[in-house]
């Protein structure tokens, strides 16, 4: 596959009004060739008018976005270049999963049916039944094996888990590293911070039609506290100090255990805890969700 010098998506000032309200406010985003971006945010915070727009369904109030380096609005020739799995996929009810997946095919920029049939066995697809009888996962898993088996050169994945048990799950990210391993560009729109912590190079948080910040996800944690947590064997050693670099609080546990929550390099700290009676020391990073929460202060904003 050829690598386009252009992002695979950029977006310049890109909004949306639907009457008074502003669904999107002036999003300037890129998204590079080759990486898996996540892209966060509550309901209504703008993720699904974004995606439209980037797929050019829906014309923007001002500003574009552009699919390696082509226009959305030209949707013929975006669109050969992209495969795209909504969040919620509605299928032909009298058509066999086989046939849809034929009729995807011969609508996208091009298959590999080999690869298609072994994605089908993972993903444990009856492609012979008839759509009306599969179940939310399995619709799911029909957009999935039909974007994983494209070659095109960016998937646009929006909440693709959805209806998928574990098992599913961990298919899911395997194929996801195949098609990165081939050049392949994913965008993925998912509440499913876990997953997105897991799959990720990049995420995107929006909230309320504006980008809140764009970082890797080590960088994104940097930004969050990291608590460290030392274990004695006897009590806690007196006189730890609470005004090291980095060193936000000193909490005590217990007569043998104390935690000190950081916001920087840990080497201080660990200096000043180890002793001979040190026993134990867990440092824990904050998860994506308790990250992506910080930024909204609580789950309901």
């Amino acid at each position: 596959m050829n690598t386009p010098t252009q992002p695979a998506i950029r977006t310049e000032g890109l909004t949306k009004r639907f009457g008074p309200t502003l669904a999107l406010d002036h999003l300037d985003l890129e998204v590079e060739t080759g990486e898996v971006f996540g892209f966060l945010g509550p309901n209504g915070a703008g993720k699904s008018t974004t995606i439209r727009l980037i797929l050019g369904l829906i014309r923007p109030t001002a500003g574009r976005a552009l699919i390696f380096g082509t226009d959305a609005a030209d949707i013929v020739a975006s669109h050969s270049r992209l495969a795209h799995v909504p969040a919620d996929v509605a299928l032909w009810p009298d058509l066999t999963g086989a046939v849809v997946l034929a009729l995807l095919a011969a609508l996208g920029p091009g298959t590999d049916r080999g690869y298609r049939a072994e994605v089908v066995d993972r993903f444990a697809l009856d492609p012979d039944r008839r759509c009306a009888t599969y179940s939310t996962g399995n619709r799911q898993k029909v957009a999935l094996i039909a974007a994983f088996a494209t070659r095109a050169q960016l998937l646009i994945l929006d909440e693709p888990t959805t209806g998928l048990d574990p098992l599913m799950e961990q298919q899911f990210r395997i194929c996801l590293r195949e098609a990165t391993d081939r050049g392949q560009t994913v965008f993925l729109s998912s509440h499913q911070l876990a997953e997105v912590d897991a799959v990720c190079d990049r995420v995107g948080i929006l909230r309320a039609g504006r980008l809140v910040d764009v970082a890797g996800l080590t960088e994104l944690r940097r930004l969050r506290t990291t608590e460290l947590t030392a274990t004695y064997a006897g009590a806690v050693p007196a006189g730890l100090r609470a005004d090291l670099p980095g060193v936000e609080a000193v909490h005590r546990i217990s007569a043998s255990t104390i935690a000190v929550v950081l916001s920087g390099a840990p080497g201080a700290a660990l200096q000043q805890l180890a002793t001979d009676d040190l026993v134990a020391v867990d440092v824990r990073e904050p998860s994506l969700e308790e990250i992506f929460l910080g930024y909204y202060g609580g789950a309901g904003s």
